[in-house]
């Protein structure tokens, strides 16, 4: 700091003959250094609109439909599309919605369409950020993903620690690995899918030990109480929308009808169906506080660079400590969420997995002919789901099935990306967890884990990876909606960071490892 930085103001002082001169600091307000990074040339949405003019591709659920394959009132659809172009705002915006339950009692509302209008002057305003075009409606990529979500239902109830020997779990990881570079997820050497990566995410370190994270497992130090993470899951073998009138009523944006139905014991996280149960009911960033709490109360490391890890005098409270990190950790959501609800409602407004399903089915059936990908009308998945249930739909494990709001990207994605980005800033990753564990088949237990080294880096990637791809393992979500919204999380927590950062008195540095592998630093001198 110069000298030119400081003012001197003089206080009277009762017992000194003089006024004494106290230095008084001026903040100076740094801009964001993100404010400089070029916008977008534009916001590229998979052209399934333009394609396909009855909006089969695209996110109409709750709206006016007309017809029992719940296809949208095209001027419905067109209403809701130009307010959002136009960024109506009050009567205007509500008068633009026009949804299928249109006299009382209404229908389930549209979830918070205007929320990617709102800026932020902690980051960037939401249509600053960017995420690719999901995969169109028609392509081998969507349907490769459906084929996928079509696993995940059949094979809910099979134990994370069976998937080894289980004919149902290599029966699709035969199928994945023969659709080729059209199915993006993680593969090993030799690029097959194993039961050691299927359903797994594909960040560093989420195929390394138990398919669920440490951080979903271990009890939960809080303040005096101590919770531990046996949770309230529902019942097995019970799924939803797999009849036709269901499913054209949850379409329809019916409010209420099926209930959960409720396992009576708590377990711990064992199968898809608990974790989908888990990602059913969770507060967004619930996970990333219990991660954060577990790490502060096993004295986790901190990360190299917190100008008070190696201080004999000092000690981080309201900067670099335990306070800090926990209202950080809380802070990044709501701007994950602005950012990408932008995307969903503005630009991509990608159709949810369970209408997908209704394409299937119908075009199966031979009631219509929709324009999807023959491989997943051909896949072993659908032919089983149709031999077990007498539909092609795709069942859902929540009875309400998807939320009101479009697939891509998914909010729980994106704020794990940007919970878990901030956890990797603040700690050490290469810190390795004591005492590890893995869920008993039943849920009942955990079992002492003996597979080797579990850091905080790699299951803090596969906490994220369990909360995002467990919205998929209710069948809500899509894999892309995962890998991409957890990259743009991660953005949303590199800018709080870096702006925090450059406000920061202290000399400091915060140095991770990002999704993709590769390492970032933001240093402040």
């Amino acid at each position: 700091m110069s000298v030119e930085d400081l003012d001197t103001t003089k206080h009277d002082n009762a017992d000194l003959d003089e006024p004494i001169e106290i230095a008084a600091q001026k903040v100076a307000i740094v801009p964001h250094p993100a404010f400089s990074r070029p916008l977008p040339t534009a916001h590229t949405p998979n052209g399934d609109e333009t394609d396909h003019p009855t909006f089969i591709g695209n996110f109409h659920k709750g709206l006016r439909h007309i017809n029992e394959f719940g296809e949208v009132d095209p001027v419905v659809y067109q209403d809701l599309q130009q307010a959002l172009a136009n960024q109506l705002g009050g009567s205007q915006f509500e008068d633009a919605i026009t949804l299928h339950s249109d006299v009382p009692p209404f229908g389930r509302k549209l979830i918070n369409p205007q929320a990617g209008f709102s800026g932020d002057t902690e980051v960037n305003n939401p249509d600053q950020y960017f995420i690719p075009a999901a995969p169109k409606v028609d392509s081998a990529e969507a349907a490769a993903e459906a084929i996928e979500l079509y696993w995940m239902a059949l094979l809910r109830d099979v134990p994370f620690v069976e998937f080894g020997n289980n004919q149902g779990v290599a029966n699709a990881c035969t199928e994945l690995t023969g659709l080729g570079s059209a199915f993006s997820g993680p593969r090993d050497n030799a690029g097959n899918v194993t039961p050691g990566t299927v359903f797994r995410g594909s960040a560093w370190g989420d195929l390394v030990g138990p398919y669920v994270s440490q951080f979903l497992l271990k009890d939960i130090s809080y303040g005096t109480l101590s919770i531990s993470q046996r949770q309230k899951t529902t019942a097995p073998s019970i799924d939803y929308l797999i009849y036709p009138e269901d499913w054209l009523a949850v379409q329809n944006g019916r409010a209420q009808g099926l209930l959960d139905q409720f396992d009576s014991e708590r377990r711990h996280i064992r199968s898809m169906r608990d974790l989908g149960q888990y990602v059913h009911i969770d507060q967004l960033y619930e996970a990333y506080l219990n991660a954060c709490l577990i790490l502060l109360q096993i004295g986790a490391p901190v990360d190299n660079g917190n100008p008070y890890k190696t201080s004999a005098k000092q000690a981080g409270f309201g900067t670099f400590g335990g306070t800090h990190i926990l209202t950080l950790v809380c802070e990044v959501a709501t701007r994950a969420l602005k950012a990408v609800w932008y995307q969903k409602w503005v630009v991509h407004r990608r159709l949810r997995p369970e209408a997908y399903g209704g394409l299937v089915h119908w075009t199966s059936t031979n009631q219509k002919t929709y324009p999807i990908h023959a491989s997943v009308l051909n896949s072993n998945a659908v032919q089983q789901m149709a031999t077990k249930n007498g539909t092609f739909f795709m069942p859902m494990a929540f009875p309400e099935g998807s939320p009101t709001h479009p697939a891509y990207g998914a909010g729980h994605a994106t704020v794990a990306g940007a919970c878990v980005t901030i956890l990797k800033a603040f700690f050490d990753e290469s810190h390795e967890l004591p005492d590890p564990v893995q869920t008993s088949a039943d849920g009942k237990s955990l079992k002492p884990y003996t597979g080797g080294a579990l850091t905080v880096g790699n299951e803090l990637n596969k906490v994220a990876a369990n909360i995002a791809i467990g919205r998929n393992m209710a069948g809500v979500h899509w894999r892309t909606d995962y890998t991409e919204s957890l990259r743009l999380g991660e953005q949303i927590a590199i800018d709080v960071l870096t702006n925090q950062s450059a406000l920061m008195h202290e000399a400091h540095s915060f140095s991770f490892t990002k999704f993709d592998g590769k390492k970032h630093d933001i240093v402040h001198p």
